[in-house]
């Protein structure tokens, strides 16, 4: 990962930083992201479905762990916005591993904690890294990452270096998002909402980032997506 390359990326986006305006839409938007974010990762439950189930109400016909899921998701973003709001998010491994143990309860094979065997990706000939070599690769890319001016870029490179380290047996892409999603509103930046409409295109290209050390495509595809999301909150 060239530093410097990266800390060369121009982005036309100029927005004013504002944390309290972009937590408060965090919170307002939840629902919107949890199905999203849920719906990413296979979960059958509609946007109506989600919001009912988040209002407390059983919902009939799905599987438990797709309740669990979004469950799951609900818990792990109200904790993340009680970091931010209390001045307490980071990026080192205690964090994320705060995040996955509510992200990943009752659905990994542990949560909370690095995996502590080997594991693999569907749909790519990729090799996550060997379990014994995770903590050594956190610390270099969190050493790296924390060169990254711009919050933008830094965020999404967290996002794909966690995605592709899979630190845990499930649930990786979820507590990526929301680290990705804690950098930016630290920064005073909106979040970054994947949806589910754009989930074969999301998809495709991370199977070609995993298949790949070229990190700039998938990196670019980000960047414009996340630009074009959030133009309209340009003042």
């Amino acid at each position: 990962m060239n530093i410097d390359k990266l800390n060369q990326i121009e982005i036309d986006f100029e927005i004013k930083p504002n944390q309290k305006k972009y937590l408060f839409l965090y919170k307002k938007d939840k629902i919107d992201y949890i199905y999203n974010t849920s719906a990413l990762e296979g979960n059958a439950m509609t946007y109506p479905e989600v919001e009912t189930l988040l209002e407390g109400i059983t919902v009939g016909g799905h599987k438990l762990s797709d309740e669990q899921m979004i469950l799951n998701q609900n818990r792990s973003v109200n904790l993340l916005i009680e970091m931010i709001k209390e001045d307490r998010f980071d990026i080192e491994k205690t964090t994320l591993c705060a995040l996955h143990k509510k992200v990943a309860f009752e659905e990994a094979l542990i949560w909370g904690e690095f995996r502590d065997g080997n594991v693999n990706i569907g749909g790519t000939e990729y090799k996550p890294p060997i379990y014994q070599e995770l903590d050594k690769i956190f610390i270099d890319g969190i050493s790296k990452i924390q060169k990254i001016k711009h919050p933008i870029i830094k965020a999404i490179i967290y996002f794909l270096f966690g995605a592709k380290s899979q630190f845990f047996y499930d649930g990786n892409k979820r507590v990526s998002r929301l680290m990705m999603n804690g950098i930016l509103l630290n920064y005073g930046y909106p979040i970054f909402n994947i949806k589910v409409k754009d989930k074969l295109e999301f998809n495709t290209q991370m199977i070609k980032f995993y298949d790949s050390d070229n990190i700039e495509p998938i990196l670019k595809y980000l960047v414009d997506y996340y630009i074009k999301q959030n133009r309209f909150l340009v003042e």
